[in-house]
């Protein structure tokens, strides 16, 4: 391989000089399967003056004495890239693709968010020194990660029956939410007694620049910490307690806003953790609605056109003073509701198809509506009640399981990366101008 030439188009955007790191799969070392990859980066602009290195700089004007020293940023970034490489690597190993029309789609997300357009997007990307083609490369390299993260998750993320009950159980989701920082002196997997010492007498020393006021615990993180949202300066952002480790969650529960734990020992190794702010969950309150329906189906016997005069025939009875429940156990051919005069119970709009929500909130408790056309064929809905209820425990019991996935899926992901770190020997080059 020729260190003094960029090899291939690079994550970052290229500018003058490059700095390579180079990949080889250990596992392939010595077989058939052996390659290396080259990561060019940009040097010219003291190699890592990208979006990450100049919103931290922004955070820390005017206290650029807090900031790392920039070898310390640049293995920061050094490491964030080369997990993105390895990442992108695998997805595309695995047979994950990402289409034109999925990048140009989070390019129109993007658009709508930031309430802007492309040629605005365009000259944004001009005073920064991009174009857009390497910008779509960027978010085309996103979607990967993002395909492949998903991937891992959904095939290691499962939650049980028992799982969600015992978390339910401990009512840990109930006591609100907090917003996280954390701070990681790692521990590599096999550690020796001397290595592990280290490592937690590392851990003590930062826990003393911060609580001594020598440093802000988000600039201790960047400087130190081996977690992914070093960068961050090591915002997790809000949380629910269920969200977080147990052990966390037990640890923060107890702390004062503001206040950085003493260091916890975990697999990975040794944590402090800030409780940068918290809140209480709110009650989760909706309103309800019941309802009755009078269906006539779209069937082969029975198309469109005769269900038509069928249900019209049945609103002119309605018209005339007809009891809706009455017609509905006598005509309805809906087999659930019908032996129920039609009554379909209570229900929130949420989730519910838009045309029928906007329907029943407009109607009045007792009347009904005019017909209209669904998937199954034609109906007339009457509102018959209206009801606010608590649906905190719903959403409670909702968010619970979602938590457990996301946890479970957010631990499966971080030993993916683990494993994926590991099993590559990374070689970090500066390549001549």
């Amino acid at each position: 391989m020729d260190d003094n030439a960029c090899v291939e188009q690079p994550l970052h955007h290229r500018r003058r000089g490059c700095r390579d790191i180079v990949f080889v799969d250990q596992r392939a070392k010595g077989g058939d399967l052996a390659f290396d990859i080259v990561l060019v980066l940009d040097a010219r602009r003291q190699a890592f003056e990208g979006p990450e290195i100049a919103g931290i700089r922004r955070q820390y004007q005017g206290r650029e004495n807090q900031l790392p020293p920039a070898d310390v940023l640049e293995r920061q970034v050094l490491e964030r890239l080369t997990l993105v490489r390895l990442q992108l690597q695998r997805a595309d190993a695995t047979g994950v693709r990402v289409t034109d029309t999925e990048v140009d789609d989070a390019i129109g997300r993007i658009l709508r968010q930031n309430q802007i357009d492309l040629n605005q997007l365009q000259q944004q990307l001009r005073n920064d020194g991009f174009t857009l083609a390497e910008f779509r490369k960027t978010m085309r390299d996103e979607l990967m990660v993002q395909k492949l993260r998903q991937r891992v998750v959904d095939s290691r993320a499962d939650v049980s029956p028992s799982e969600l009950e015992i978390a339910l159980a401990s009512g840990v989701h109930r006591k609100g939410e907090v917003r996280l920082s954390v701070l990681l002196i790692g521990v590599p997997d096999g550690a020796n007694a001397e290595q592990i010492e280290t490592a937690r007498k590392k851990t003590e020393g930062v826990k003393k620049l911060v609580d001594d006021g020598t440093m802000d615990f988000a600039a201790a993180a960047i400087r130190y910490s081996d977690a992914g949202q070093a960068l961050e300066g090591g915002d997790l952002g809000w949380r629910r307690y269920d969200q977080i480790p147990p052990a966390f969650a037990d640890l923060v529960s107890g702390m004062q806003v503001g206040e950085v734990s003493q260091p916890l020992r975990t697999p990975s190794g040794f944590y402090l953790v800030k409780a940068a702010d918290k809140r209480e969950t709110s009650q989760i309150m909706v309103t309800e609605f019941n309802a009755r329906k009078i269906v006539v189906k779209v069937t082969e016997l029975q198309g469109p056109d005769e269900a038509r005069r069928e249900i019209d025939a049945i609103y002119a009875r309605l018209q005339k003073g007809d009891d809706f429940e009455k017609l509905a156990r006598e005509l309805s051919e809906d087999d659930a509701s019908a032996p129920l005069g039609g009554e379909i119970g209570w229900f929130a709009l949420e989730g519910l198809d838009p045309e029928f929500s906007e329907l029943i909130a407009q109607l009045k408790d007792g009347e009904y509506s005019r017909p209209f056309r669904d998937a199954s064929g034609w109906q007339v809905v009457q509102r018959i009640g209206t009801r606010t209820a608590d649906r905190t425990e719903d959403y409670v019991r909702g968010q619970v399981m979602e938590s457990l996935r996301q946890r479970k899926g957010e631990e499966a992901y971080e030993q993916f990366l683990r494993q994926l770190r590991g099993e590559a020997y990374i070689d970090y080059r500066l390549a001549k101008s």
